[in-house]
């Protein structure tokens, strides 16, 4: 459970001093050929989820972009950079269900661009797989030690979860794209626990 002075507290309609948006603020983002199939059928789900915060959405299947915008009715600030952020993880194939999540005021999102980080081709499909490890036993890892969601997809790695989290995976993955494998960070992770747990929090003899 939180701390009551670090718990967020919920924007509420009564928190907007200065009523409606004056203008209208908008956000488009392309997104790849084959994921129009996928989000022409799961976009009644996107459009619900966003009319909860008063934001408007269209999907442009010819354009290949998808738009949000404020309306009269918005009245958090941040709704229009969450529903942004919503646009972007969609493009990088994070599913609907897993990508709404980023509305709720305690969920943040990163995304890597790990694509300029190796010249080498066959170097980057290497180290961009000792991210997910074998059978995904890598990226499950690095999921329960940081709370985060990852999904590795392409020339990026999309990431949601906590700040404290994000900021680590960030870490893990600039540095297994340098050549320094991640299970070296989950070693770091998980030995002063072990240790923790062993010694039973009683101190060591001299």
């Amino acid at each position: 459970m939180a701390h009551p002075f670090l718990q967020i507290d919920e924007f509420k309609p009564e928190d907007a001093k200065c009523g409606p948006f004056q203008h209208e603020s908008d956000f488009q983002v392309k997104f790849p050929k084959y994921r129009e199939t996928y989000l022409r059928e799961a976009w009644p789900l996107v459009t619900r989820s966003l009319e909860k915060h008063f934001i408007a959405c269209q999907l442009d299947l010819i354009e290949g972009s998808m738009t949000v915008k404020t309306t009269r009715k918005t009245y958090d600030p941040s709704a229009i950079l969450k529903a942004r952020d919503l646009i972007r993880l969609l493009a990088r194939s994070v599913p609907v269900p897993q990508a709404v999540k980023i509305l709720d005021d305690s969920m943040a999102m990163d995304i890597i661009k790990i694509n300029g980080m190796v010249r080498n081709r066959s170097k980057f499909a290497k180290r961009r797989q000792r991210i997910l490890g074998s059978n995904g036993s890598t990226l499950k890892a690095l999921e329960l030690l940081t709370g985060c969601y990852i999904l590795v997809q392409g020339n990026t790695v999309a990431t949601m979860g906590g700040y404290k989290g994000l900021k680590e995976l960030r870490r893990v993955i600039e540095d297994c794209m340098k050549n320094i494998h991640p299970i070296y960070h989950i070693k770091v992770c998980v030995l002063p626990c072990l240790f923790r747990h062993t010694s039973g929090g009683q101190k060591q003899p001299q």
